[in-house]
């Protein structure tokens, strides 16, 4: 398939967490999606062996059971976002653009299960009680490779979110989809699909000085 018209500036500065925009009724081609993976599995690792795998669920009964998980996960969570919501009021333009963010996320919530693809990058072995930098070292690996996969998936017309509410419930998505909990820890769940329309903007963000430091902090 044709690539679009981006350069990499271009690609990297609106490769933004796509919701509401997601084509919800047209298919993904299986062969984009591996496309996409081949150019992730070449980001830099944080080891020399290859740790981390990514699962692709296209099955409707498979998506509807994380859907229900990642519902299940944003319940359970709403002393956080609550905070957050209350953090975010303090500032006006901070409370307009949660607002925005907020009906984005409600409206995934609700579409979940009918997103064409969802991908879940996974990496061997667990997190939970390893030193910080042994933790460093796994999540060193499979987010550059997750990128990868983002910004492979947008220039290619497809729309992406990283998200992890399914991950309170990772056991039973680990069920769900046949995955050896004990020694494969999921990462995300990454809903996939095309987007309506291909123009996307770089997001609003704070002054570089201010989270800029040199030297010292």
């Amino acid at each position: 398939m044709s690539l679009l018209d981006l350069s990499n500036d271009e690609l990297l500065t609106t490769t933004r967490t796509v919701r509401k925009r997601l084509d919800l009724t047209r298919p993904v081609e299986a062969e984009v999606i591996a496309e996409c993976l081949q150019i992730a599995v070449q980001a830099p690792s944080a080891g020399a062996k290859q740790i981390w795998h990514f699962l692709v669920i296209t099955e409707p009964a498979q998506r509807k059971a994380l859907a229900e998980l990642y519902r299940r996960g944003w319940a359970s969570n709403q002393e956080y976002i609550k905070q957050r919501t209350a953090a975010a009021a303090l500032d006006e333009k901070q409370a307009a653009m949660y607002a925005r963010i907020a009906t984005s996320a409600d409206y995934l919530l609700e579409h979940l299960h009918e997103v064409p693809v969802h991908v879940i990058p996974c990496i061997e072995g667990r997190s939970e009680n390893l030193p910080v930098i042994q933790q460093a070292g796994l999540w060193g690996s499979i987010l550059p490779a997750t990128w990868s996969f983002m910004l492979a998936a947008r220039s290619r017309s497809l729309g992406t979110s990283l998200t992890s509410y399914h991950l309170l419930f990772e056991r039973e998505a680990a069920e769900v989809l046949g995955i050896p909990y004990e020694q494969v820890m999921q990462t995300a769940l990454i809903p996939v699909a095309y987007t309506l329309g291909d123009t996307f903007k770089p997001a609003v963000r704070k002054p570089l000085d201010e989270v800029l430091h040199w030297n010292r902090w």
